[in-house]
């Protein structure tokens, strides 16, 4: 894992203001040279520091006006089956493996109630899961962040 110089931590805050961004016009924000900031762009991305440049899309325009987080108990030993079942799911659009209590975290979204109501036994349903805890999302309150560890000096 390489550390990140002031450099490429003002880098990385411009691209999470703007993740559109051109080389051009970060060079140009940051007072940098095109070739300096192409380099660093390159650098970065070999490293890893980019972890998906796939655009969010809102589900909502899509017909799934509705989101939830799906608790879901595993029988030992089945995790992997579990979630390779779970990707089949398409109302599924992430899940976490957690230590604890939970085994996995998963966020799904959905129509309408009888709609979360059917994922979740579809979840059920696989083999391996031994009960699901179902919690409806009431909005984000605190989207995907990395800019204040950016800009945190330690």
């Amino acid at each position: 894992m390489t550390a990140y110089d002031d450099v490429d931590r003002a880098l990385l805050l411009e691209l999470g203001t703007d993740p559109r961004a051109t080389v051009v016009a970060l060079a140009d924000r940051l007072g940098l040279s095109r070739n300096t900031v192409q380099a660093r762009m390159a650098r970065l991305e070999a490293s890893g520091a980019f972890l998906s440049f796939e655009r969010s899309i809102d589900p909502t325009p899509l017909g799934f006006p509705l989101e939830a987080f799906i608790s879901v108990h595993v029988r030992q030993r089945q995790l992997s089956d579990v979630v390779d079942e779970l990707r089949s799911i398409p109302e599924v659009i992430q899940a976490h493996g957690l230590s604890g209590t939970v085994d996995l975290l998963v966020r799904v979204v959905c129509r309408d109630a009888h709609d979360l109501f059917r994922i979740d036994g579809e979840i059920l349903a696989v083999d391996g899961v031994e009960r699901t805890e179902t919690s409806l999302a009431m909005g984000e309150l605190i989207p995907y962040r990395l800019s204040p560890l950016l800009e945190r000096r330690t």
